[in-house]
């Protein structure tokens, strides 16, 4: 366990770097922004951001490989190994250039196929979340004023506050129509969207997320954070494996009725 409170104390060290760059380029006019090849957009401190965080992860994990957002996959200088950190310099890219202060730095540490550090830096809301493996799942301004933080203990979907990704995917997905059921069944819903649901629902103010598409670097940080918080997260079809291309995060308690209601009707 000591090993990873020294992972997550350098997680904080990157996060720190992270927030100082992308916060000197947020809402500026001059910054620069691309598509990349899946239509999504890319600024100049997305890119900033990954560069920093992979020279620093060079000089003191050496051993670690990085999977990043913008730059892919590299081996550790060593060769491959079983730990590596993935990387999403700022997850709300959309949110950032259009000067939308929901997004953040996500950055974890994978052993295996396992997330075993979470850390989601959201500088413009004054907020970060963390968690390590076994150390419990903590919320604040920074490591030094934290509040350990736990999922709700709703029971009911009736009950529940849900939040959902863009309905485009969830068309795209085939499961539009479950989707709507559990919006009008839910006591309130809403799509916070990006990192921004996940943690509220850590933190218990919220009961369950689901999105039907996303990549490895969205959701890695996020994994050890809700499950150290006493929630749940699988895949839209119950599997708990890292890699996930869509997610069911819950606290727990909701997540067969959530997975059931999502289920496709054949």
């Amino acid at each position: 366990m000591a090993g990873y409170a020294d992972d997550l104390a350098l997680a904080h060290v990157l996060a720190d770097s992270a927030d100082s760059i992308a916060m000197a380029r947020f809402r500026s006019l001059d910054l620069k922004v691309e598509a990349k090849p899946d239509l999504t957009p890319v600024s100049d401190a997305d890119t900033a951001v990954e560069k920093a965080i992979r020279a620093t992860l060079a000089r003191a994990r050496p051993r670690d490989g990085v999977l990043g957002e913008e730059f892919g996959r590299s081996e550790a200088a060593a060769g491959p190994g079983t730990r590596h950190w993935v990387i999403d310099p700022i997850d709300g890219t959309k949110n950032y250039v259009r000067g939308v202060p929901i997004w953040a730095t996500l950055i974890a540490l994978v052993e295996g196929d396992t997330p075993v550090v979470g850390l989601v830096s959201a500088p413009a809301l004054g907020r970060r979340w963390w968690a390590g493996r076994g150390l419990g799942a903590y919320a604040g301004k920074h490591q030094h004023a934290a509040t350990r933080i736990e999922v709700s203990n709703v029971r009911k979907l009736a009950d529940a506050s849900f939040c959902y990704a863009s309905l485009n995917g969830w068309q795209d997905n085939g499961r539009l129509p479950q989707l709507l059921d559990i919006l009008l069944g839910v006591w309130r819903s809403r799509a916070y969207g990006d990192f921004y649901g996940y943690m509220l629902m850590a933190e218990g103010a919220l009961d369950a997320m689901a999105e039907p598409e996303l990549s490895l670097w969205d959701m890695a940080a996020l994994i050890p954070i809700i499950t150290e918080a006493g929630g749940k997260v699988t895949d839209l079809d119950g599997r708990t494996c890292a890699d996930k291309s869509s997610v069911i995060a819950t606290n727990g308690l909701l997540h067969e009725s959530v997975l059931t209601a999502l289920t496709p009707r054949g």
